[in-house]
């Protein structure tokens, strides 16, 4: 697997599945599931001499719908974005 191995502030995360039913057990057809808003860090870059950074591989982040570039490494799609795309760390 050749991961890609972000640079300064930018950060590589694999997004959650979309939800394939409601919580009322209705199964959500592909064209109306949502874009996921949470998803794992998987690479990290080394941070900016003055603003290192302050999550790390394997945290589980929440990031605005519009956040990041979709990119696809060995068939899996990830999202590249700067650490200040992400609201916040889940757990």
């Amino acid at each position: 697997m050749s991961l890609l191995k972000p640079l300064a502030d930018r950060v590589l995360v694999k997004p959650s599945p979309a939800e394939e039913k409601t919580a009322s057990g209705i199964i959500i057809p592909d064209t109306a599931k949502e874009k996921p808003l949470k998803g794992e860090i998987v690479a990290v870059g080394n941070g900016k001499p003055d603003e290192p950074l302050t999550v790390k591989v394997g945290d589980t982040v929440m990031y605005g719908q519009y956040s990041g570039t979709e990119i696809k490494l060995d068939g899996d799609t990830y999202l590249v974005m700067r650490e200040s795309d992400i609201y916040g760390i889940i757990g």
